[in-house]
């Protein structure tokens, strides 16, 4: 389970900007670690974890993308067997923890985002040493 920089980028709603946004990393040598993405009330939001948020954030400005947020989330690797999402979550739900950004990794993990996100460290990391 590692701390990691959560990037917002608001879209244009047309065709070719998500595509663009991860084009734009890619020319400056960034990877993406994990991504999302949703349109809420017709808002275009894209979710980009990448190990240098800074060069990742001038890569994205420098071709006209406005970043809208910048946050720590905590990406947790998870076991690809049945019920070991339920259980990380579980485990975060019942220390009381609200969870307000959820996503995955592209390698199977989880990127989770809460208000309080020690007292997710904490209740994920006991999981971690009860699997």
């Amino acid at each position: 389970m590692t701390m990691a920089t959560d990037l917002t980028i608001g879209l244009a709603h047309q065709a070719g900007t998500l595509a663009a946004a991860c084009e734009a990393l890619g020319s400056a040598g960034i990877n993406i670690e994990a991504m999302s993405g949703a349109v809420v009330d017709n808002h275009p939001r894209f979710h980009v974890l990448v190990a240098d948020a800074g060069q990742a954030t001038r890569a994205l400005i420098d071709h006209g993308f406005e970043i809208l947020g910048q946050r720590q989330v905590l990406a947790i690797p998870v076991d690809n067997r049945p019920g070991e999402g339920g259980r990380l979550l579980r485990r975060a739900a019942d220390a009381g923890v609200n969870l307000d950004l959820v996503y995955t990794t592209l390698d199977g993990g989880l990127v989770l985002g809460a208000d309080n996100l020690s007292a997710l460290r904490d209740a994920i990391g006991e999981a971690a040493t009860l699997a």
